[in-house]
Order: structure tokens, then sequence, then C-alpha cells
């Protein structure tokens, strides 16, 4: 989303990396360009100003301009401050000491609200909790049943209430009654999905609040469609003052938008975003870091939540079970197969590529298809056992009938071979240069150690 705005700031942090000192004169350029960039990403324009506005007094002290490399000073300050503009650091759910934790979640129609509950509810869910969602938008066509359906897919439990005459149209009542159940079934996480309208109104607002009054919730989440602009903001700050909400969730991160306008969010009403949502995939959810964030802005990449995401998929006793493999060559196109699977469980390539330092804003225009794999997939499954423990004895016969299988090509499965076998070189030799019992070889890096 944000990559406009990176490249705007790298072009501004770069006119002054080569220059000799600082000055008034180029700090001033710099800061309007930055500032413009800003602007143009639909960040607040006194939000844009006064971030501006902090870089010059600390640009100008005297560390700076008498610094051997005042060039990259600038960009440390401009990391601090964005990070600081983020929110400074990651603020954790308030978890309530006698469950369940009830969770609040509001917002305008179309925001997301719905998807993002099911998202929250399979993070806590792979956290060890034992979530359970509630129904309480009775007004949109099938919000229950889309929640109950998403909530289907994770395994997590649905609160709802339904007559003779279908849902009960009393969301006060569904929240109360919900925490009642979340009690008896020891759920210690309840997540009220609320109903949203198209824009605020007072109706609304009186519900929310209603709710929020009839079951004390733990967290408050205000959800925001980061593609919404100027308008975000304004929603926001109405919501806050009827609600007073603690935390914000950005969803549609993945968009082809602008973004700013989100990003203002967190200084306009001083509240923390906690989350980001993108895609659709009920595990698309991370919570919201504001020092990682800004590394990915200033193209700086995101190697930590790189590796987070590799330890989700990757165990320290599966690393060290490859690590044998690769050494002993024993490493064959079934372990290849599962190491695919487990890579395209960590979420998009777009983004995993993106979070890799100096790459990001690289990829912003290549088209980085996540069913990339199907082909490889495709003619590995079109394999006997035997063929996948021991490619040697895929003769040109045996080509034909994997390619006829996979429908592809014979040169796809000419090629798949020949870049497995290359493959396995690569990695014999990169474990020989480890050395043996280095931490730092491929199957432990994979494994996050």
């Amino acid at each position: 989303m944000f990559e406009g705005l990176s490249e705007k700031l790298e072009g501004a942090l770069k006119s002054l990396s080569g220059k000799g000192r600082i000055t008034e004169l180029n700090i001033a350029e710099s800061m309007r360009e930055i500032r413009r960039a800003l602007l143009d990403a639909d960040v607040n324009y006194q939000v844009a100003r006064d971030f501006t506005d902090r870089i010059k007094e600390k640009a100008l002290g005297s560390d700076v301009l008498n610094s051997v490399a005042p060039g990259e000073q600038l960009v440390k300050i401009v990391y601090d401050e964005l990070v600081h503009f983020l929110g400074g650091t990651y603020e954790e759910i308030s978890f309530s000491t006698k469950p369940p934790t009830v969770i609040l979640v509001a917002g305008l129609q179309g925001s997301g609200k719905t998807t993002f509950s099911a998202k929250l509810a399979n993070y806590f869910k792979g956290q060890g909790k034992s979530p359970m969602l509630v129904a309480a938008d009775v007004y949109r066509p099938a919000a229950v049943d889309q929640l109950k359906t998403l909530a289907e897919s994770i395994e997590v439990p649905v609160f709802s209430l339904e007559d003779d005459s279908g849902v009960v149209q009393d969301p006060v009542r569904i929240a109360r009654e919900a925490v009642q159940a979340a009690r008896k079934q020891t759920r210690d996480i309840l997540i009220i999905d609320t109903a949203g309208r198209l824009h605020v109104d007072e109706k609304m607002m009186t519900e929310v609040a209603d709710i929020k009054s009839a079951v004390n919730p733990s967290e408050i989440l205000f959800v925001v469609d980061a593609m919404t602009g100027q308008d975000a903001v304004n929603t926001a700050v109405e919501f806050n003052k009827q609600l007073n909400f603690d935390g914000v969730v950005l969803t549609k991160l993945d968009g082809d938008t602008r973004g700013g306008a989100a990003l203002s969010i967190r200084t306009v009403v001083q509240k923390p975003i906690k989350f980001a949502s993108t895609g659709e995939k009920l595990d698309a959810l991370t919570p919201f870091y504001p020092d990682r964030m800004a590394q990915r802005i200033l193209g700086m990449g995101d190697v930590v939540s790189l590796v987070e995401k590799a330890q989700e998929q990757f165990n320290q006793k599966e690393a060290d079970s490859l690590q044998k493999k690769i050494r002993s060559e024993s490493f064959d196109l079934e372990d290849f197969l599962d190491q695919l699977n487990r890579l395209k469980k960590m979420g998009s390539m777009k983004d995993l590529v993106g979070m890799i330092p100096g790459v990001g804003r690289h990829v912003k225009d290549l088209d980085i298809e996540d069913d990339a794999f199907i082909h490889i997939e495709a003619i590995i499954h079109s394999m006997t056992p035997e063929e996948r423990h021991t490619p040697d004895v895929i003769n040109g016969s045996r080509r034909r009938r994997i390619a006829y299988g996979a429908g592809v090509e014979i040169r796809e499965v000419n090629q798949l071979l020949k870049q497995f076998r290359d493959m396995k070189k690569m990695m014999k030799t990169m474990t020989k240069l480890m050395g043996k019992g280095r931490a730092m070889d491929m199957a432990s890096i994979m494994g996050g150690r």
C-alpha cells in the first residue's frame, strides 16, 4: 500500500545523502519534499506539517550539523519520527483477569468488521486461547451466516439468537447473553461483531454505546478500511467521541491506495493501531508494530516479521531433521513439496519478498502471483512415491507420463528436475561452508533459530 510514499521519501532523503553538510536551506527543501510526499499519500495536513517540523528541529541540531555523515543522520531522524508518528511501541490487547475477555468490534459498513472478527478469533486460537464469536449484526442481510461460515472454517463457535421469526433483532440482548454463554462454555475470549452503517448516524452510535454499557468490554476496537481516505479520520473521531475506543484496526492494507489517511488516525485520535489486516485469508492478520512498519515504508524491509512467519511453520525439531537430510543428500522431492506448502502458509508471496531489506521497493510493479507454484505442485503430485524419493529413475517415458498427468509440457518437467538437482548441490555446498553444527546453516534459518 505505501509504495508511493516509500518511493518519494526515499527520493527526498537521497537528495541529502550525497551532500557534504546539512544547511538550513537544503533541510528546508527536503522537508518540503517530505511534506509533499505525505500529503500525496493522503496524510492529514496538520499531521504532515507537525511531522516535518519535528524532523527539521532535530536535523538542525548541532549533532547532525557537525556529523561526518549528515545524510545518514537524517535518515535515522526520519525513521525515529516515523516510528513515533505510527505509535512508538506495539500495544497488546488488554485481557480481563476474569474470563471472558470481551472485545467489541465497531466500524462502518464495508470496513471489514466481520472478516476481521473471524481473523482475530483465528489469531487468538493460534495462541492457545479459546475464542467465541458473537453475531450482533442483525441488520445486514446474511451477516450472521457470513460469520458462521467463516467461524466454521477455523472451528470456532458462534453465538447468535434466533426465534420462530428468524434472527432476534436485539443486539444488546444478544451481546449480554453471549457473555453468559461464554462463561458456561469456559471460553476465555468473546469477540462481538457489531452492525455497521453506510455513514455515522445517531441510531448506530446509540446501539453500539448500549452494547458497551451492557457487557463492559475489556477492549473496543475500531475497524477502518485503509482505502477510504480522509473520511476514515473523520469517522474515527466520531466513534472515539462516543465509545472512547482502545485501538484501531487497519483493514485492506494490501489494496492499491495511498493509505496515509489511515495512518493519520493514530495522531488525530491518539489511539494505538493494534492490528493490520491484508487479504481475505483468515490468517492474514498481524499485530501492528510501528518500528517494523516504519522500516518497510523507508525501504528497510522487515526481517523480524519474516522470521516470525517462518517460525510459525518450522519448529526446531523439523529444522534439525531437514538439516540432516540436506547433509546426507536424502532431501527429495517429497521434502521439497512440503517446504513449498509451508512457504505458501506464510502469506502473500509479494508481501514476503517485500519484507527483505532493499527488495521491497523493487517488487511493487512485479506481478508475483500466490499460485506461482501450482505447476510445480502438479508435476510432483503426478509422480509415483519412488520417483519423488529417487528422481534419478525418471527416464524419458516417465517424463512424458508425468507431464501428461500434470497438464504441462515435458520441458517444464525437465526444468524442474534440473532446478531441483542444482538446488541440492547449492544446499549441500552451503552447509559445508557454514560448518557442521553452525546455527546459521540453511535448515536453522528456516527453523528460526
